[in-house]
C-alpha cells in the first residue's frame, strides 16, 4: 500500500504522517491488518528495536477521589467495589516495587488517586522515591500524582523521580463528555509543568469510550504536540458502577489499529501497553507488541492484570527481548533533549512542541 510505505519513511525519519494519513490507518480492513502492523513494526523497531521496557505500578492511595471521570473506578460516586485505602508508608510501597522489580521492571509507576497533592503529599511521595531507589538500585521512578502546583515538579525531581505521568485521556472536543470536574487544558498545563520542570513527561489516552476516529486522531495530535517520551495507550475497562460500564466497543483489531496509528503520530517515543490490553486485545497481545515497545507488568490501579510469568513468556516467544536498567530506553535525541532541559534548570520556557 502507498500509505503505508508513505508512512514508513515518515516514521523512520522520525516524522509524524498527516491527520488524513493517520485517519486512513485506522480506516483499514481486517484484510489489510497484518501489513498495517508489518509497516508500523519497522518504525517501532527503527527506534527501539526488539527490546520490552517492563514497568510495574504501585498503587499509593485507592479510591475517594473527587474527580468524576467517567472511565475511572475511583471517581466521585463511584459504585465499583474496589480496595480503598490512604497512603502507603514510604517501606510498604518500596516492599511493593521490589516485587516488580524482582520480575523484570525498569521503572516502577507511583500512583495516588486524587485531584493532585498537597504539599505535605509531595514530601509524603518524595519520602517514597527515597525509599524505592535505595531498595532497589538503577530502576526508574515515574510519579502520577495528578495536577501539580508551582513548584512541586521540581520538588519531585529534587528527589529523585524521573519521569511525571498525567494522561490526556481523549480529545479536547469531547473531553466535557467523560469529565466535568476539570478541563483538557487543566491536563495540557500539567504535562508542560512536568516537561519544563526537567522530568520525563508521560502521556496517553485511552481508547474505548465511545469516541469516534476523529477524537483519536485529535487526542494523538495533541499528544504530538506536547512530545512526551512516554504515550501509554489504555484500553476501556468498563467497570460496573461507573457510567461507562456497558461500553463494550473495542475488538482486538481496532486496537491494534490504534496502536499502530499512534506509532506513526508518535514513532521516536516510547509507547506502552497499558490498562486493558488483557480485556480488550486477548489473545493478540502478541502482535502489540510490534507496534508498543513497553508493557506494564502485574496488576493496575484497581483491576488485575496477566500473570507476570504470562508476559515474560509472551515476550520471549514473540521473539523480543526484555530492556535491562542497563539500557538506555529513549533514542539519544530525546536523552540530549532532556539533559538540555535540566542543565537550563527548572521552569526554563520549552520551545514550541517541545
Amino acid at each position: 500500500m502507498d500509505l503505508l510505505n508513505a508512512l514508513v519513511d515518515k516514521g523512520l525519519r522520525g516524522e509524524s504522517p498527516t491527520r488524513e494519513e493517520a485517519l486512513a490507518v485506522l480506516a483499514t480492513s481486517d484484510d489489510e491488518l497484518l501489513d498495517v502492523v508489518a509497516a508500523a513494526g519497522k518504525v517501532r523497531r527503527r527506534w527501539f528495536g526488539r527490546r520490552v521496557k517492563l514497568n510495574y505500578l504501585v498503587n499509593l492511595k485507592s479510591g475517594l477521589c473527587p474527580e468524576d471521570c467517567s472511565y475511572c473506578s475511583q471517581r466521585l460516586g463511584s459504585k465499583a467495589e474496589i480496595l480503598k485505602y490512604t497512603w502507603l508508608k514510604p517501606e510498604e510501597a518500596a516492599v511493593a516495587a521490589k516485587a516488580g522489580v524482582a520480575g523484570g521492571a525498569k521503572r516502577v509507576c507511583l500512583v495516588a488517586s486524587g485531584r493532585g497533592p498537597t504539599d505535605r503529599d509531595v514530601e509524603r511521595v518524595s519520602e517514597t522515591i527515597a525509599a524505592v531507589k535505595e531498595a532497589n538500585e538503577g530502576v526508574e521512578v515515574c510519579a502520577c500524582l495528578g495536577f501539580l502546583s508551582d513548584g512541586q515538579a521540581e520538588r519531585l525531581r529534587s528527589a529523585g523521580a524521573d519521569a511525571y505521568n498525567h494522561n490526556l485521556n481523549t480529545s479536547e472536543a469531547t473531553y466535557g463528555d467523560i469529565c466535568t470536574t476539570h478541563d483538557f487544558s487543566d491536563r495540557v498545563d500539567t504535562v508542560r509543568e512536568a516537561k519544563q520542570s526537567g522530568l520525563s513527561a508521560c502521556s496517553g489516552l485511552i481508547a474505548g469510550m465511545g469516541e469516534s476516529d476523529a477524537d483519536l486522531v485529535d487526542v494523538a495530535f495533541a499528544l504530538r504536540d506536547l512530545d512526551p517520551d512516554s504515550v501509554p495507550v489504555n484500553f476501556l475497562i468498563p467497570f460496573e458502577g461507573t457510567p461507562l460500564a456497558d461500553e463494550w466497543n473495542l475488538t482486538p483489531q481496532r486496537c491494534l489499529r490504534i496502536l499502530a496509528m499512534v506509532r506513526f503520530v508518535c514513532p521516536d517515543a516510547e509507547v506502552r501497553l497499558a490498562a486493558g490490553r488483557e480485556v480488550q486485545l486477548r489473545s493478540m497481545q502478541p502482535l502489540a507488541l510490534h507496534l508498543a515497545n513497553s508493557i506494564f507488568l502485574g496488576d493496575y490501579l484497581t483491576s488485575e492484570g496477566q500473570e507476570g510469568k504470562a508476559d515474560l513468556d509472551m515476550i520471549a516467544d514473540a521473539g523480543f527481548v526484555v530492556e535491562g536498567t542497563d539500557t538506555t530506553t529513549l533514542p539519544e535525541h530525546r536523552v540530549d533533549e532532556l539533559v538540555s532541559v535540566r542543565r537550563r534548570g527548572a521552569g526554563t520556557e520549552l520551545p514550541p512542541n517541545a
